[in-house]
């Protein structure tokens, strides 16, 4: 067994939570998502934003609109839906539950800082 298989996993079961997170800051083009997500060790290529954007689109927590270029053809920008916000407040608290009980069993203590 690989470890790599079961750490990209892991990484995939946090995406969302992740892209939500990103766009509460601000409305985000694609590629800028991907940037932040590569820069925080979360490889992703846009075969893998592209599905979850148009899925989390499709179940009213994001929106998006388009905004004139200097480099080309207007580009799509994503923004959270009130659902959205409301939708990230619960996977942040079950993610913060997941994360004390994941602590507790491992013993590894919660990070206070």
């Amino acid at each position: 067994m690989k470890v790599e298989n079961t750490k990209k996993q892991m990484r995939k079961g946090v995406l969302e939570l992740c892209v939500l997170s990103i766009l509460s800051e601000k409305e985000a083009y694609p590629s800028d998502i991907i940037k932040r997500l590569k820069e925080s060790e979360l490889i992703v290529v846009e075969g893998t934003l592209y599905p979850l954007l148009t899925r989390l689109k499709n179940a009213g927590v994001l929106s998006y609109n388009w905004k004139e270029s200097n480099a080309g053809p207007p580009r799509k920008y994503y923004v959270l839906t009130e659902m959205g916000v409301t939708f990230l407040e619960e996977l942040e608290k079950t993610w913060n539950q997941l994360v004390t009980a994941v602590q507790q069993i491992t013993k590894n203590p919660p990070n206070h800082e």
